[in-house]
């Protein structure tokens, strides 16, 4: 089938460009977006999955200590760019420049319409492609970039204003990630693994660092950047409106001081450093509060990713994060909003964790225990899932 978009010179199969080149039923196309200030945090997910016929998404904000999650899927339409998932829409107003997201979902009470500016180009992360033994895990393209929100939010009856502003991240990405829970397929030691993912803003340029490392802290993918603020101008063929991406960073070191009982951050040190290892100053980093990732599907039990729901289906809930267990697999992975100070500058951004296995250098040992607090080993009871999760964002 013809989409609009088959009038562009940009095919790179035979294809229409609504049907994928392969028949991976794990490939994906996301959009991903965060919002915060000092007293919110919110995301918004919408992903198709093309070999399964699958579209889902979510929006999730945290305000005044509970989060409050849409989720909803539905059959994949044949046009992929019409995101259009029933309480959910994304508008893409212009590329890489300014989108629209449009939240209507009166029968629980969650609703919202808000734009999304870009402030800085978006880069281009390391290309992410990892393995357990010959089978294929992730094999994925990522780009992020930093914005801002205007728009209006409303949940419960509570309306959250977003006229003066607040700070925004983009992160869009596909390729082909593996969906937890296959059942035609022998099941995967489940891996350990430590993720982090910090973008952050401050006043003139924004900081990014994404690193994921196996138990004996080795990082298998890396990447760090800093990107300026600037004024953006439309794209031009040859590219020459196009401002300066930033500078990319040779490696970043990370200190984490965990709360006991748990597998998130109490406290944070990022040290970027050049090729050279000059440091580039310490980054500390205050977490203010935590924004539990399976609102927006992540490692969720029952809304985890590509998975079929029926034709169509809604549905929502309500948590307090703090009341939650810590160490229950699918809270594992967080967002924390953090306060960042940067020789003598200040920043607001979030640090996002997955951790889970051993992790001698931070003193874990089991699977699952927490910090300072041994439990009985459950890596056998998580199996696939945490394999797919160790790849997730």
């Amino acid at each position: 089938m013809l989409i609009p978009f088959d009038d562009y010179p940009v095919h790179q199969t035979s294809l229409p460009l609504g049907q994928t080149g392969a028949g991976n039923p794990n490939h994906y196309d996301r959009f991903w977006f965060n919002g915060f200030r000092e007293d919110l945090l919110f995301g918004i997910a919408f992903c198709n999955y093309p070999n399964k016929q699958i579209t889902d998404g979510a929006f999730s904000v945290l305000v005044n200590g509970r989060q409050t999650s849409l989720h909803c899927s539905a059959r994949m339409k044949a046009d992929p760019t019409d995101m259009d998932l029933g309480p959910l829409r994304i508008e893409i107003v212009e590329p890489m420049r300014v989108n629209r997201v449009v939240v209507d979902s009166p029968e629980y009470d969650i609703r919202a319409d808000l734009t999304y500016t870009a402030t800085t180009e978006a880069i281009e992360e390391v290309h992410q492609t990892a393995f357990s033994g010959n089978r294929h895990l992730m094999d994925v393209t990522r780009a992020t970039q930093w914005g801002t929100w205007t728009g209006v939010i409303e949940v419960g009856g509570t309306v959250i204003d977003l006229a003066d502003g607040a700070h925004a991240t983009k992160d869009r990405s596909w390729g082909a990630r593996l969906s937890p829970g296959a059942k035609d397929a022998a099941p995967i030691a489940p891996a350990g693994t430590l993720f982090l993912w910090s973008p952050i803003h401050f006043d003139s340029e924004c900081f990014h660092y994404l690193v994921f490392e196996d138990t004996d802290g080795f990082p298998r993918i890396h990447d760090a950047a800093l990107v300026p603020k600037t004024t953006l101008t439309r794209r031009t063929v040859d590219g020459t409106a196009q401002p300066a991406a930033g500078r990319r960073i040779a490696r970043v070191e990370h200190e984490i001081s965990w709360l006991p009982g748990h597998r998130r951050a109490r406290a944070a040190v990022l040290t970027p450093r050049t090729v050279d290892g000059e440091s580039l100053g310490a980054i500390e980093l205050e977490p203010l509060m935590c924004f539990q990732m399976k609102g927006l599907g992540y490692g969720h039990p029952v809304w985890g990713h590509g998975k079929w729901h029926g034709e169509s289906a809604v549905a929502a809930e309500s948590y307090e994060p703090a009341r939650l267990d810590p160490l229950s697999f699918e809270n594992l992975h967080v967002q924390q909003l953090v306060q960042a100070t940067w020789n003598g500058r200040s920043g607001l951004g979030v640090l996002e964790q997955l951790a889970m296995g051993p992790l001698p250098r931070y003193g874990f040992r089991e699977f699952l225990d927490g910090a300072g607090v041994a439990t009985p080993e459950t890596a056998a009871s998580v199996g696939d899932t945490a394999s797919a999760d160790a790849a997730a964002n």
